[in-house]
């Protein structure tokens, strides 16, 4: 970036224009936005200054107060870090929280490294552990649950000049989600992201997150808006003029353990918002059924029907994101190696009332393709369903990896190791890593 940005590193704040009122549900948001570009040459991010500033315009138009800081080494960045989850644990509990990193990130022993300003991609291990941050331990696990609202993490790592020897992929490592949070990469566990040469540029990832913040109705969720997010960076990098963008095409990865669905809107900061219109009642009948839905086919079904019938009603955006993960989750369903069939999407007879609300939550994400919510529901029936729990345990595994959880693949091989059959073991652990997971090796080996 030289030529670009000063290298000195600088956090400021910026806030909404009128404070949240904390006594009304998601209105007390938090966000932290580090963008790190300044990197040895040819390894510097010119994009990643605009990165943060339009993001961090977009966020306070949503109700955040914003911390954006940028070009932090490795002690600044831990720092940085440190007081934020400060804040987020003294926060409200139904506060939103935004955790965003733009610049290099990197896979080491199944950790994913957030690079200190200034640090060498390609130096040795032993360097770039010491002048990283580690995304799962250092925040992911330090940020208190949130199942009352929501933390999101995301991170817009461009990884395009790593030399492929440094890591055990190519990009990060898949990860799930605590409890009341998402996690959101900008490109694919174990695939590299693209960074513009231009500082007049966003990232793709960032441009259609800021694009789609800005643009939004306020009824949107963040979970439909990240999905929203994925479905354009695909569009935009698939249909590109040139051919090597569209080689590189991003397909963003989105972990989401979200026990409940915040809205973008704030009516506290939002005095002047345009009323959305409301929908007819046939309309909301419509709608209502899309979202109890249970069976992938009938939510197919009944999404094709409300778009043809609504085609311009506030909720038709999240109606096409739910019809493109029902169409997944069919095809998934069609596949010779997954057994799961219609019956088998209900929860254990034995699921206490506790937890039924968020269980049958699951049971509907997982309809709309959601692998995440696909491998929760595999492990209740295997610690719930004592008549049939081990048999949907492992069709709703294999359903989880094929919509791309790498993490339920891996849990499957090692339900096939201690079932004695090394072949479906190797198959499914070979099947993890091509979805971008890499085990941690003392797991591997102890199961082994």
């Amino acid at each position: 970036m030289a030529g670009v940005l000063s290298t000195a590193s600088f956090v400021f704040r910026l806030r909404p224009a009128q404070a949240a009122n904390e006594a009304v549900p998601y209105t007390h948001r938090l966000a932290l936005l580090i963008g790190n570009g300044d990197y040895p040459v040819p390894h510097d991010l010119p994009p990643i200054h605009k990165n943060v500033m339009d993001l961090g315009e977009a966020l306070v138009s949503r109700g955040f107060d914003v911390t954006q800081a940028m070009n932090l080494d490795e002690n600044s960045l831990q720092s940085t870090v440190n007081e934020f989850v400060k804040r987020v644990a003294q926060a409200p509990a139904n506060a939103v929280t935004l955790f965003y990193y733009a610049g290099h990130g990197l896979q080491l022993d199944s950790n994913n490294l957030l690079l200190g300003s200034g640090t060498n991609p390609t130096s040795p291990r032993r360097d770039l552990l010491a002048r990283s941050l580690v995304l799962q331990q250092k925040l992911l696990a330090a940020l208190p649950p949130r199942p009352e609202a929501l933390n999101i993490t995301v991170i817009d790592a461009c990884r395009t000049d790593l030399r492929n020897s440094i890591g055990d992929g190519e990009g990060l490592n898949q990860v799930e989600a605590p409890v009341g949070s998402m996690v959101c990469f900008s490109t694919g566990a174990g695939k590299p992201a693209v960074s513009p040469a231009s500082a007049d540029q966003n990232t793709f990832y960032t441009g259609a997150l800021v694009k789609l913040l800005r643009e939004s109705a306020g009824h949107v969720t963040f979970n439909d808006l990240f999905r929203m997010v994925k479905q354009d960076v695909e569009s935009t990098m698939l249909n590109h003029p040139l051919s090597a963008i569209r080689r590189l095409a991003q397909n963003p990865f989105i972990a989401d353990n979200a026990r409940v669905q915040v809205p973008l809107a704030v009516a506290s900061v939002e005095p002047g918002a345009v009323v959305q219109p409301r929908m007819s009642p046939q309309e909301e009948t419509a709608w209502q059924s899309i979202q109890s839905t249970q069976w992938p086919v009938d939510l197919l079904r009944l999404c094709q029907a409300f778009l043809e019938s609504y085609p311009n009603s506030i909720q038709a955006r999240s109606v096409n994101v739910y019809q493109a993960g029902a169409q997944q989750a069919l095809q998934v369903l069609r596949s010779k190696e997954v057994k799961l069939f219609k019956t088998s999407f209900v929860l254990p007879e034995r699921l206490p009332s506790e937890m039924k609300a968020d269980s049958s939550a699951d049971l509907i994400r997982a309809a709309r393709g959601d692998k995440d919510a696909a491998a929760r529901i595999a492990r209740l029936h295997r610690e719930l369903d004592a008549v049939q729990g081990e048999l949907r345990y492992v069709g709703w595994l294999q359903y989880a990896g094929g919509l791309g959880n790498g993490i339920a693949s891996y849990e499957l091989a090692l339900y096939y190791r201690e079932a004695a059959q090394p072949l479906l073991a190797a198959q499914a652990e070979a099947k993890a890593r091509q979805l971008g997971y890499s085990p941690p090796r003392a797991l591997g080996h102890a199961r082994k």
